[in-house]
């Protein structure tokens, strides 16, 4: 009978899944900024050399952990009404991109060729295309949907700017320095639900999407 090997304990079996799993938890801990392969091994217990059996570098990591929210994402059966279509893409999106709030500036931007990456985006383009638009002006209108939808979810997970609303000494110094837009609206600006400037920016790009639509079909 063989006997058992001595010496140091076996490493950890490691995954895809564990690495990434390991990456998230340094991102919830510590941010984005402080992934890379050494602090990613700590969280696992094992050697950084070993992490590149498995993924490329800190891009790796990164990518990996983008494409794992994204490939979590349940994108809603199409009803036909495109409004309506747009809107819950948008929504399931926004959930899944803020699951881990932290990691929501990877899955925001990052350029990804994977399948996850183009999950959403092939979403979309049915829409707009069953809607009517043809495919030059899909690709357009997809893009600018995108933008959009990239730029507010950025916005929602960054502190959100605030002007003061009733301070009395700020609203002199505004006014002094000619700001007359801002003293005059100060008090909204000072205000941010992140729900509500959620909707009615997605309300409005779509309603855009759609008018543009309308407006190619009837030339």
């Amino acid at each position: 009978m063989t006997e058992p090997r001595r010496g140091r304990p076996r490493t950890p079996l490691l995954s895809r899944e564990s690495i990434v799993a390991a990456t998230l938890q340094v991102i919830d801990v510590e941010g984005v900024a402080a992934v890379g392969m050494r602090s990613v091994a700590r969280a696992l217990g094992v050697d950084a050399k070993s992490l590149y059996n498995h993924v490329d570098g800190k891009d790796g990591l990164l990518d990996a952990v983008a494409e794992h929210l994204l490939g979590g994402l349940v994108l809603p059966e199409p009803t036909g009404d495109a409004r309506r279509d747009l809107h819950a893409i948008a929504d399931a999106f926004r959930s899944r991109a803020l699951a881990h709030p932290g990691a929501a500036p990877l899955v925001l931007t990052r350029q990804l060729s994977s399948l996850e990456g183009l999950a959403p985006v092939d979403a979309v383009l049915a829409v707009l295309l069953v809607a009517g638009a043809s495919a030059q002006e899909s690709v357009h209108l997809l893009r600018m949907l995108l933008a959009t939808l990239i730029g507010t979810l950025l916005r929602e997970v960054s502190a959100a700017p605030t002007f003061g609303g009733d301070d009395g000494a700020r609203r002199d110094v505004l006014e002094a320095a000619g700001l007359t837009s801002v003293v005059a609206t100060a008090p909204h600006l000072a205000e941010f639900d992140r729900d509500a400037e959620f909707q009615y920016t997605v309300d409005l790009a779509i309603t855009a999407v759609l008018d543009r639509i309308d407006l190619q079909k009837a030339h």
